[in-house]
C-alpha cells in the first residue's frame, strides 16, 4: 500500500470528519451484538419454562422485555449505520473532489511536451476512472473495514468469556481463509493494472475517433475503425474477465468456511450442552455470531480486492503527479511588461523529435513595432513564437523581454501581457460570446462586438440564428475555417495585450478579409508589440521589418520595399504570389 500513502494528507485534512464516522461505526455495531444476546437469553427462558423452573407469567414478561431490546437496539444500530455512511461516504467525495483538482491542475502546469509523449484518453482515464477506484478505497473499503474489525474485536471478545473451547473452533478455519486472501490478493493487483491500461487504451482510441469522425467518414473508415474497435474491446473484455474469475473465489470460499464453522459449533457446542458445560441459548448465540461474522469475512476479500485495484490506480496517478513541469515560474512577484523582445544568438532543439528548430538567431523587436516572419514549412517560424510565449525554455543562446531573460519574468504576468493566435485555431464548445472572452472574463458585450468587428467575424455571427450566443460544437466543428480563425483573432483583440502574437492566423480567409483585418489591427496596434507569421507576402508588407527564416536561420531581413528589391526567398515569394493574383 505504499502508493496509496499519498492520501495519508487528505486523512488529515478530514481526521475530524473521519474519527467521528469511525467513532459511530463502533457505536452502530455494539448496538447490532445486542440482539443475538437477546436471542440466546429467549433461548434458555424458554428452555427455563419447558423444565419448570418459572412460571409462564415470567416467561412472557421475559420475552417481552428481551423483544423491545432487541427492537431497540435494532433501531439504534439502524439510525447509527446511517450516520456512519453520511459521514465516511461523503468524506470519500470530498477526497475525490479534492484529488481530481489536484491531477488538472497539475495537468495544467505540465509543459507542452508532456502533452505531446501522453494520449488524451488516458489523461482522462487517471482522473475519471482512476480517482474512482480510489475514492472507493478511502470510503468504503475504509468503513466496512472499521466494522470488520469492530465486530471481531467485540463478537470474539465476548464468544471467548462465554465459551473459549467452542470459539477456538468457530474461528478455526479463519486463518486459512487469509491465507487465500493473501495469495488472491496479489493476482487482483497485478490483472487490475492491466484492466485499467487497457481502459484507457479503449477511451483514448474512442476520444480520437470521435475527434476524427469527419476524417473517418471522409474516407470511408468505418468498417476498419469499428473492427480496431472490437478488437480493443475483446482484449478489455477478456482482461476484465481475468480479473472476475479471481474475484470470484472470494465469496465460494468465504461461503465454505463459514459453513464449516456452523458445523463445528453445532458439533461441538452439542457436546458441551449434553455434558452441561454450556446452556443452550449459548449455542444459538454462537451461531447467530458466526454468520454474522459471514458479512465482516466477505468483506475482507472486498476491501482487499478495493485495496488492490485502488493501488494499482493511485500507482498512475502518482506517475503523473510526480511529473516535473518544465517551464516553472521563477519570479514570484509581478513583472512589468513592455515589450521589447531580443533574441540573441539563440538556438533550439525538441527534446522529443530532437529536431533543431532554430539555430543561432539573432534580432530585435522594440515596444510598437510590427514584425513579419516568412518562410517554409518547418522553418522555426512558430518555435520563435511559442519560445516568446514560454511554452519551451530557451535551451542556448538568450531571449530577452524588456532586457531581461525571460526566466527572470513571473510566469503569469509573461503569458497575460500575450495575445496569442496559434495556427490552429482552438474554440471551446460555448458560446461565440464566451469564446471572445476567453481572452477578457469580464468584457462588456460591447467590447465582445467591437473585438469581433475588427477581426472581421461581426457579419457572420450575426448571421447566426441565436448571435453571440450561439452554442459551438467541439473544437468549433459548426465553424468555417476562416470564422474559427477570426474569433480567435476577436479573442486575442479583447485582451488588449502588450505583445500580440499571429501564427499564420489568416491563411484560411480570402485576401478582401484579409486586408480589412491587417486594417484593423494597424490602428489597434500601433503601441503593442506585434509579431505575423504568415506565408503571404500580402500579411507582411506592411510590417516595420520582415525576417525570413529558412531551416532554423534568418536568411534575410528588412523591409518590403528593401527585401523585393534584393534577389532571394522572398522577393520570389511576391513575384509569384503576384502572378498567381493576376491570374
Amino acid at each position: 500500500m505504499k502508493e496509496l500513502r499519498y492520501l495519508n494528507k487528505y486523512f488529515r485534512k478530514y481526521r475530524g470528519r473521519l474519527l467521528l464516522g469511525l467513532l459511530i461505526t463502533v457505536v452502530a455495531r455494539i448496538f447490532a451484538l445486542i440482539v443475538p444476546m437477546k436471542v440466546g437469553d429467549i433461548v434458555n427462558h424458554v428452555e427455563s419454562r419447558l423444565s419448570g423452573t418459572i412460571t409462564v407469567e415470567q416467561l412472557e414478561s421475559l420475552l417481552l422485555n428481551s423483544i423491545l431490546m432487541i427492537i431497540g437496539a435494532t433501531l439504534l444500530s439502524a439510525f447509527f449505520t446511517f450516520i456512519m455512511r453520511q459521514t465516511i461516504i461523503v468524506v470519500s467525495r470530498h477526497i475525490e473532489f479534492d484529488l481530481k483538482n489536484e491531477v488538472f491542475q497539475h495537468y495544467e502546469k505540465l509543459s507542452l511536451g508532456f502533452y505531446k509523449q501522453h494520449r488524451t484518453g488516458d489523461l482522462m482515464n487517471r482522473i475519471s476512472e482512476d480517482v474512482s477506484k480510489v475514492r472507493m478505497y478511502v470510503g468504503p473499503a475504509v468503513m466496512y473495514s472499521t466494522t470488520t474489525i469492530t465486530l471481531f474485536v467485540v463478537v470474539l471478545g465476548y464468544m471467548i468469556y462465554q465459551a473459549p473451547l467452542l470459539t477456538l473452533y468457530a474461528v478455526a478455519p479463519l486463518p486459512v481463509l487469509s491465507v487465500l486472501i493473501y495469495k488472491l490478493s496479489a493476482a487482483i493487483h497485478k490483472r487490475s493494472t492491466i484492466v485499467q491500461e487497457y481502459l484507457s487504451k479503449l477511451t483514448t482510441f474512442t476520444q480520437e475517433s470521435f475527434s476524427g469522425i469527419s476524417v473517418i467518414k471522409a474516407y470511408g473508415l468505418e468498417p476498419r475503425t469499428n473492427t480496431e474497435f472490437v478488437d480493443l474491446s475483446e482484449g478489455s473484455k477478456q482482461k476484465n474477465i481475468d480479473l472476475a474469475k479471481v474475484q470470484a473465489l472470494f465469496f465460494p470460499l468465504m461461503m465454505l468456511l463459514i459453513g464449516l464453522s456452523n458445523i463445528l459449533v453445532i458439533y461441538i457446542g452439542g457436546q458441551q450442552y449434553v455434558n452441561n458445560q454450556i446452556e443452550l441459548g449459548t449455542i444459538v448465540e454462537f451461531l447467530i455470531y458466526v454468520n454474522l461474522l459471514t458479512w465482516p469475512v466477505a468483506i475482507v476479500g472486498w476491501v482487499t480486492s478495493i485495496v488492490q485495484q485502488a493501488e494499482a490506480s493511485q500507482k498512475r496517478i502518482n506517475q503523473f503527479l510526480k511529473e516535473e513541469p518544465a517551464i516553472k515560474n521563477l519570479n514570484p512577484e509581478p513583472s512589468e511588461i513592455s515589450g521589447k523582445i531580443t533574441f540573441k544568438n539563440l538556438s533550439y532543439t525538441y527534446a522529443d523529435t530532437h529536431i533543431t528548430a532554430l539555430r543561432d538567431i539573432s534580432f530585435s523587436i522594440n515596444p510598437g513595432e510590427t514584425v513579419a516572419i516568412v518562410g517554409n514549412t518547418g522553418s522555426g517560424k512558430s518555435t520563435i513564437l511559442e519560445l516568446i510565449g514560454r511554452l519551451y525554455d530557451v535551451e542556448k543562446g538568450e531571449l530577452l523581454i524588456d532586457d531581461r531573460p525571460i526566466r527572470e519574468l513571473n510566469l503569469n504576468s509573461l503569458r497575460s501581457s500575450i495575445g496569442y493566435v496559434p495556427q490552429d485555431a482552438f474554440l471551446f464548445s460555448d458560446t461565440l460570446s464566451n469564446n471572445i472572452k476567453f481572452g477578457k472574463e469580464d468584457a462588456t458585450q460591447q467590447e465582445v462586438i467591437q473585438a469581433a468587428k475588427n477581426a472581421a467575424v461581426h457579419d457572420n455571427i450575426a448571421g447566426f440564428a441565436k448571435g453571440y450566443e450561439t452554442v459551438l460544437g467541439e473544437r468549433g466543428i459548426s465553424l468555417s475555417g476562416g470564422q474559427k480563425q477570426r474569433v480567435s483573432i476577436a479573442r486575442a483583440i479583447i485582451k488588449d495585450p502588450q505583445i500580440l502574437l499571429f501564427d499564420d492566423c489568416l491563411s484560411a480567409v480570402d485576401t478582401e478579409t484579409e486586408e480589412e483585418i491587417l486594417r484593423n489591427l494597424g490602428k489597434l496596434s500601433s503601441s503593442k508589440t506585434t509579431i505575423i507569421v504568415s506565408h503571404r507576402v500580402s500579411s507582411a508588407k506592411n510590417a516595420d521589418k520582415i525576417l525570413v527564416l529558412e531551416d532554423g536561420r534568418i536568411i534575410q531581413q528588412g523591409t518590403h520595399n528593401e527585401l523585393i528589391n534584393s534577389e532571394g526567398y522572398y522577393k520570389d515569394l511576391y513575384t509569384k504570389q503576384l502572378l498567381e493574383k493576376e491570374i
